[in-house]
């Protein structure tokens, strides 16, 4: 890589502590969640109307939804699939916000073509 873009990567890089770690790899999950999702899908099979890992807790605090995990499983191509049920967004004013992979979609996308990398590779806000 060349200078420019090494220092680029290097300012991009959030800090410990900067936000809340989310599961990302099958290892990242909770094993306890892991059980208790297979259990209900044992139990309530096809009378589920909604993925365990899905359901919206009210009560739930930020790292609680930023520690839930909507899928974990293996695709079709046999490649294994973590998907987190709230992506933790940081609001412009450094405030960290939980919006549901399904009930906030479009804020999600709405988040993503606000935030802007500058050419140092600082994040601006549009």
């Amino acid at each position: 890589m060349d200078n420019e873009l090494d220092k680029a990567l290097e300012n991009n890089v959030e800090q410990p502590g900067d936000r809340t770690n989310q599961p990302m790899t099958a290892q990242e999950v909770d094993p306890e969640q892991k059980r208790a999702h297979r259990a209900e899908i044992k139990e309530r099979g096809s009378e589920l109307t909604i993925n365990p890992g899905d359901r919206i807790n009210p009560n739930a605090t930020l790292e609680e939804k930023a520690q839930q995990v909507a899928v974990d499983a293996p695709d079709i191509t046999g490649d294994h699939i973590t998907v987190p049920t709230y992506f933790m967004v940081q609001e412009p004013d450094g405030e960290e916000k939980a919006l549901h992979h399904v009930k906030d979609a479009e804020e999600i996308s709405d988040v993503i073509r606000q935030a802007r990398v500058d050419e140092d590779g600082n994040r601006t806000w549009s």
